[in-house]
């Protein structure tokens, strides 16, 4: 069967055909593409057709679909456990591993989701404040529980409304959202509510809403009001941990925060999260401390042994540099094409290994008031023009883009070329 007859059957047993709204195409709309079998650079679909992927699951892939390194670990999993539900080494390993080589991740603890992570580290701070306000900021996405799926209000600043259907206002009468950068905005909130404040969570690297790269004075102001406050401080590196360098952007920015989530890469492409940091706070956890938290899946064997393949090739190989520079080369041959044929100016905003096209502007999209109008549509007409030719973006002009080791000189270079041919046929019309 071909891609749209395997999504009408798949919208009568599945809320809108899918399992992730994002996959439906809703947002570039025309047809999901149903695929059936990924290696390297590549997916394949279920008539057989290779697109050269830039999503890679939406970031776990640093080497790739299924590389050989990580393939082996998994094959020999198979054989040996698929759960326990009991203690086991694996998870010790990967634990260790972290902890040795990230010094501001003192203790871990492993689940199956960004989302659970974020949840949980959520409850530790609380515990550890004694505290229930929760601040946030728009642009910044950390999973889809209650809490937090909540976007800016009208009128004071730090009101905030949910951003969900079946989300009562008692769900987020604690949760606090402010738009990023605004230093003005961070400082007149902690003092209304600073002493009420348990947590600050931001992405220290907002990938979700476009690629809204902050700068190092604004998460550091955070940091220190946090501080200053009593507030904790929660880094979600779902996506940037171990993707723009091995710790992070806590790393990148010599900025270190009291709890910090992890997810994607963590687990080697296996469905895996954790959240860590200060013993103190992660003491707080069940069974050591009263905060309770548990899951039949947690450390899973397979995650566990793929995610420390993947971060043991990642600590030996170092390909961060590589990664950037390639990235980078790629990110600017294909606005060049953009500019050529399209009616429209492109720019290319990278940061290691990630990318993202929007229209052009001089100023840094630091915040969702900078994206510019009509983006969504702009981007849905390129996304099909590479789609035709069997390139791969992620079906939204809001997700961000990836690079693996996979992608080589020569699969970029066949990308260049797909891409030049697509833009001919569409806007030469």
């Amino acid at each position: 069967m071909n891609s749209k007859e395997l999504f009408e059957r798949s919208k009568k047993v599945s809320p809108g055909g899918v399992h992730s709204p994002v996959r439906s195409f809703t947002s570039v709309g025309g047809t999901p593409v149903f695929f059936q079998k990924a290696e390297g650079a590549k997916l394949f679909d279920v008539e057989g057709k290779d697109y050269i992927d830039y999503c890679q699951s939406f970031g776990p892939l640093l080497f790739g679909h299924r590389h050989p390194d990580i393939a082996h670990v998994v094959r020999e999993t198979m054989e040996t456990a698929w759960s326990f539900g009991a203690c086991e080494p694996y998870s010790l390993e990967l634990a260790e591993f972290i902890t040795t080589k990230i010094p501001w991740v003192e203790k871990i603890r492993f689940v199956n989701s960004g989302t659970e992570a974020v949840m949980s580290a959520l409850r530790v701070a609380r515990a550890a404040t004694g505290r229930n306000k929760i601040l946030k900021f728009d642009g910044c996405y950390h999973g889809h529980l209650d809490a937090l799926l909540v976007k800016a209000g009208s009128g004071l600043a730090g009101l905030s409304s949910s951003d969900s259907a079946g989300i009562g206002e008692e769900m987020i009468r604690n949760t606090l959202v402010l738009p990023l950068d605004d230093e003005e905005s961070l400082e007149a909130l902690f003092k209304k509510e600073g002493d009420q404040i348990a947590v600050v969570v931001i992405e220290p690297l907002p990938a979700n809403y476009g690629l809204l790269i902050q700068r190092k004075e604004f998460i550091q102001k955070i940091a220190n009001l946090a501080k200053k406050y009593g507030s904790l401080l929660l880094f979600d590196e779902v996506i940037s941990g171990f993707r723009v360098g091995f710790q992070g952007m806590a790393g990148e920015l010599g900025i270190t925060s009291d709890l910090v989530c992890y997810g994607k890469i963590l687990g080697g492409g296996f469905p895996v999260g954790a959240y860590a940091g200060k013993a103190q706070y992660m003491d707080l956890v069940a069974p050591s401390g009263p905060v309770y938290q548990a899951g039949t899946l947690s450390a899973n064997p397979f995650g566990m042994r793929a995610g420390l393949a993947s971060l043991q090739k990642a600590w030996k190989e170092n390909p961060y540099k590589k990664l950037e520079e390639d990235c980078n080369y790629f990110a600017e041959e294909m606005v060049r094409l953009f500019d050529r044929y399209t009616n429209i100016k492109w720019q290319a905003v990278t940061y290691g290994s990630l990318f993202w096209f929007k229209g052009y502007d001089q100023k840094p999209v630091r915040n969702l008031t900078g994206i510019p109008g009509g983006h969504k549509e702009n981007f849905a007409r390129l996304f099909h023009s590479l789609l035709k030719e069997g390139v791969y973006l992620a079906p939204s002009g809001y997700e961000v883009g990836f690079l693996s080791t996979a992608h080589t000189k020569e699969i970029i270079s066949e990308t260049l070329t797909k891409t030049e041919l697509g833009l001919k046929k569409e806007y030469s019309k």
